[in-house]
């Protein structure tokens, strides 16, 4: 009976240890706001919307430990919109994150729906994954620094840090027989943090971006239809592969930190995946430079501004006439005041002006991301709203 205690005493032990060893956390936000846009289609627009700071999500993480540094690791995260309680990201279940893998003192490597390099070490560096939001990001997140599309089919590798550098790289299979390049996406990246500087750096190539299963098509969505409805690079889905070079820095001194961004966007190879109105296998290209700003003026109260400039580049037409391309000329400001270290309210402002020939070989008009564009080349829009994170 004795020797029964203790072997039963023993296991209890190891199954306390086992335990502690492994842990799973439900985390998530809620970001709801109220909106106004002085030109939605033509027309002054008031209403709900969700996410204008950060996308409203839950989701469930998770680690074990395998012994010798090695842990197991998975994250299960969810968009949602509290507006209507419907499924984000096109209805996907968890369409934000979905991944499993492993970490060990030589880097982490995991396979799933996951964040590409660009977004990894790039995208902190921009206004809009700051204080900003979606509305803030570059104009039809035209480089997707704001991560509005993500990566299916993935492998990740992200390195330890080393003396506050690390390292990135991502690899989508594209799951096409007989066909190896088809919806195939590869990412590399880098990000160095030093006290107050900060640096990122990040390169992006997706091919057949808009085909089924490519990063623009029904990758991203429930229904496989294509979300690409920008008029900033919409008339560029017949390109064969988009490409993205993205660098960025920021540097804090006292409660002030400046940054800036730079991205050049390719859509390479026109005509080659579905009717072009340009000549077949011309390049259209952006260039994209930010300067922001922000300042924490006390404790509870963060104030922020950015300047966005877009240029895109001349592209000849099928019928020989050249497209001047467009020009996009943002700015943002806002303000988070931080009720907890949970809960704020939130005001941001932005304002677009636009010039040229946009990608729909239109006069170009102001197009803020992610929401209906204006019926000219002016559009302004307004949040307020309140985030709550658990």
């Amino acid at each position: 009976m004795k020797k029964s205690l203790l072997a039963l005493a023993a296991l209890s032990v190891f199954a306390g240890v086992a335990h502690a060893q492994s842990s799973v956390t439900l985390y998530g936000i809620i970001d709801e706001d109220v909106n106004i846009t002085t030109n939605s289609g033509g027309k002054h627009l008031y209403n709900l919307s969700s996410g204008a700071m950060q996308g409203t999500r839950w989701g469930v993480r998770g680690t074990e430990d395998l012994g010798g540094g090695l842990k197991a690791i998975f994250v299960l995260e969810n968009g949602f919109d509290p507006t209507t309680g419907k499924l984000g990201q096109g209805g996907l279940e968890f369409g934000r994150q979905a991944y499993v893998g492993l970490s060990s003192q030589f880097g982490t490597v995991t396979l799933g729906r996951q964040y590409d390099s660009v977004v990894d070490y790039v995208g902190p560096l921009e206004a809009g994954d700051q204080w900003g939001g979606y509305i803030s990001a570059h104009p039809g997140d035209v480089d997707n620094f704001n991560n509005s599309y993500r990566t299916n089919n993935t492998v990740k590798y992200t390195s330890a840090n080393y003396g506050g550098l690390t390292l990135g790289g991502t690899y989508s299979f594209g799951g096409v027989a007989g066909n190896f390049s088809q919806n195939q996406i590869w990412s590399l990246g880098a990000g160095y943090t030093n006290g107050p500087l900060v640096l990122g750096v990040g390169y992006l190539n997706a091919r057949t971006p808009s085909s089924p299963n490519g990063l623009f098509g029904n990758g991203t969505t429930a229904t496989g239809t294509l979300p690409v409805t920008t008029p900033v690079y919409a008339g560029f889905q017949s390109a064969n592969t988009y490409q993205v070079i993205g660098t960025g820095g920021a540097y804090t001194f006292g409660a002030a930190t400046i940054g800036a961004t730079y991205s050049n966007i390719k859509f390479m190879d026109l005509g080659s995946n579905g009717a072009s109105a340009f000549q077949r296998g011309d390049t259209a290209t952006f260039n994209n430079a930010e300067i922001n700003f922000r300042y924490q003026l006390t404790p509870a109260l963060l104030l922020g501004t950015a300047f966005d400039y877009t240029k895109g580049s001349e592209v000849a037409e099928a019928n020989g006439k050249s497209n001047a391309g467009a020009k996009y000329y943002q700015f943002s400001a806002g303000a988070d005041y931080f009720l907890s270290k949970r809960t704020d309210l939130y005001l941001i402002g932005v304002y677009q002006k636009a010039s040229g020939t946009d990608s729909t070989n239109h006069s170009a008009v102001a197009a803020i991301t992610n929401l209906a564009p204006s019926a000219n080349d002016r559009q302004f829009t307004a949040r307020v709203g309140i985030r709550l994170k658990f």
